[in-house]
C-alpha cells in the first residue's frame, strides 16, 4: 500500500520552494509514520490511490464512519472500473464478430451510419470512375441477394429500387450535416481560413494517401462502435450478453490496438501493489 502511493507522484509533504524533491525512499518513511500517527486522515488524504485490497490496513479503525465512508468509495471505484472493462472487452468482441460477418462493416453499411465522416476521408477523393463502381456495387449487391434479399426478379427490382431510395437519404442527410459544419465554421473561421479551405479542396491526394484516409475512416468508425456511438444499435444486446465475456475469440494483439493505452496504465497499478 505504501509502495503504491509513494510510486504515484502523490503529494505527501509539503514543501517550501527550492527544497530538495523527496526521494522514494524518503516518501515511503514519510508515508509510514503518517500510517502509523493517524491512519484516519492517512485514509482520506490517499483514498484515490488505494485498492479494495488494501482496506485491511484499517481494520483496527473500521468502525469509524469517515473508514467505512472512503471504504465504500473505494470499493464502488474498483467495481465501476471492473465493469468498464468488461462492457470494453465485450463490445470488442462483438465488433470482431461483426467484421468477420462482413455487412455492419462494409464500406457501404458505414457510408449509411456516417455520410459526413465517409464523404470527408472517402468521398470527396473519389474519381467519376470510382463513384459508379461504388454504386453499382452496391445495386448489384441487393439484386443478387444482399441480406434479406428475396429470391428471383421482383426481389432483385424491389432492392434496386430500395437502394436508389436509400441513396436519396443518404445524400440528404449529408447536405444536412455539411450545412451544420459550415455554419458553425462561418462563426469560427476569418478570412485567412476561408483561404485555407480552398486550398484544402484543391488538394489531390496520391494512391498511398488515399488508403491511409480509408484506414483511418474505419479505425474511426470502429472506435465509435467501442464508445457507444452507434445510434441505431443496440448496445444492450452486447454489453449485457455473457456469450461476448469469452475473449478468446479475439487475438490479444489485436486488442491492444485499441487498449495499449488503457492496459498499461493497469498494470501500471498492478505493478505498484506488488
Amino acid at each position: 500500500m505504501v509502495e503504491a502511493i509513494a510510486l504515484s507522484g502523490s503529494l505527501v509533504k509539503s514543501q517550501q520552494i527550492g527544497d530538495a524533491e523527496l526521494t522514494l525512499e524518503q516518501r515511503r518513511e514519510e508515508l509510514l509514520h503518517q500510517y502509523r500517527n493517524k491512519p484516519l486522515v492517512f485514509l482520506e488524504r490517499y483514498h484515490a490511490c488505494l485498492k479494495p485490497q488494501h482496506l485491511s490496513a484499517f481494520d483496527h479503525v473500521s468502525s469509524d464512519p469517515r473508514a467505512q465512508h472512503y471504504s465504500k468509495v473505494i470499493q464502488t471505484r474498483s467495481a465501476g472500473c471492473t465493469n468498464r472493462t468488461r462492457v470494453r472487452n465485450q463490445r470488442y468482441a462483438a465488433l470482431r464478430a461483426l467484421q468477420r460477418e462482413g455487412q455492419y462493416f462494409s464500406e457501404e453499411q458505414m457510408r449509411i451510419r456516417e455520410p459526413l465522416l465517409y464523404e470527408q476521408y472517402i468521398g470527396q477523393y473519389l474519381t467519376d470512375e470510382e463513384m459508379l463502381e461504388r454504386s453499382q456495387g452496391a445495386m448489384l449487391d441487393g439484386a443478387e441477394g444482399g441480406p434479406g434479399a428475396p429470391a428471383g426478379g421482383t426481389g432483385g427490382l424491389a432492392h434496386l429500387l430500395l437502394n436508389s431510395y436509400q441513396e436519396r437519404l443518404i445524400q440528404n442527410r449529408l447536405q444536412e450535416e455539411q450545412e451544420r459544419e459550415e455554419g458553425a465554421q462561418e462563426e469560427e473561421e476569418d478570412e485567412e481560413d476561408d483561404d485555407d479551405r480552398v486550398q484544402e479542396k484543391e488538394w489531390e491526394p496520391t494512391p498511398e494517401e488515399k488508403a491511409l484516409l480509408r484506414e483511418e475512416f474505419i479505425s474511426q468508425m470502429h472506435q465509435r462502435f467501442l464508445d457507444g456511438k452507434d445510434k441505431d444499435f443496440n448496445y444492450s444486446e452486447v454489453d449485457e450478453n455473457p456469450d461476448y465475456d469469452n475473449l478468446d475469440i479475439v487475438s490479444r494483439d489485436a486488442e491492444d490496438k485499441y487498449f495499449d493505452e488503457d492496459d498499461e496504465v493497469e498494470e501500471d497499478e498492478e505493478d505498484m501493489t506488488e
